[in-house]
């Protein structure tokens, strides 16, 4: 693969904002960056779609809202419900979290019919589902790429990035091996440096979620700690 300019990054970058104590003024500021630099979206919270949909209304980058989240073990109808209100209130993609405890008990019916669930309230709107590898065996993380495959989902995801760990190059490379070359593949958590994105894009990642974009496009030092 050819190097990869910081600048040709942002296209590949969600631009991330999923603290609990986020305030309008960092979402306000987290648009703002998503516009300078060009990032793909802004991912944020569903109780912030609105105000993120508001400022970036006639921008090209895209509201990404988080359903389930971080921990997937909501009923199925509350993740529909929330996929729909974001929607409604302009988000243009949506990252759930899987039933993460029924897919380690092998409840693989139970997984499906939930990211089934989300799908169909999402609608034309594209679904990533999002694994949290670092609680999962590699027969676990390939069952849950072989359900997203096959009910059609537009990505599967790493990680929430407030798991015990993030994105890894090998997970990302087993998550692309399993979903063909077609499908989108998001890496998120601990993606706070250039090098890092670069290994998650030859691994096999379409997407970085990260909240340290600004720092992996214009060179600047990346922050310790965050998604």
């Amino acid at each position: 693969m050819s190097v990869i300019k910081p600048a040709a990054l942002a296209q590949f970058i969600d631009h991330t904002l999923l603290a609990a104590d986020a305030t309008r003024q960092q979402i306000a500021m987290l648009c703002s960056e998503a516009r300078e630099y060009g990032f793909y979206s802004v991912c944020v919270n569903s109780g912030q779609v609105p105000y993120a949909a508001q400022l970036l209304g006639g921008q090209p980058v895209k509201v990404c809202a988080v359903v389930g989240f971080p921990l997937g073990a909501g009923l199925s109808e509350s993740k529909a419900f929330e996929a729909r209100q974001a929607i409604a209130a302009g988000a243009g993609e949506i990252d759930m979290v899987l039933n993460i405890g029924a897919l380690r008990e092998g409840l693989f019916d139970t997984v499906r019919d939930d990211i089934a669930a989300v799908q169909q309230a999402c609608g034309a709107v594209p679904l990533k589902v999002i694994l949290e590898t670092c609680l999962l065996d590699d027969a676990q993380k390939t069952r849950a790429c072989e359900i997203c495959r096959d009910l059609g989902v537009a990505f599967v995801k790493t990680s929430t990035g407030f798991s015990r760990s993030g994105a890894t190059p090998e997970d990302v490379a087993l998550m692309r091996g399993v979903v063909g070359p077609h499908m989108g593949v998001k890496a998120s958590g601990g993606v706070r440096d250039y090098a890092t994105a670069v290994a998650m894009i030859q691994a096999g990642a379409t997407r970085l979620g990260t909240s340290s974009g600004v720092s992996i496009v214009s060179g600047a030092p990346a922050s310790a700690s965050g998604y």
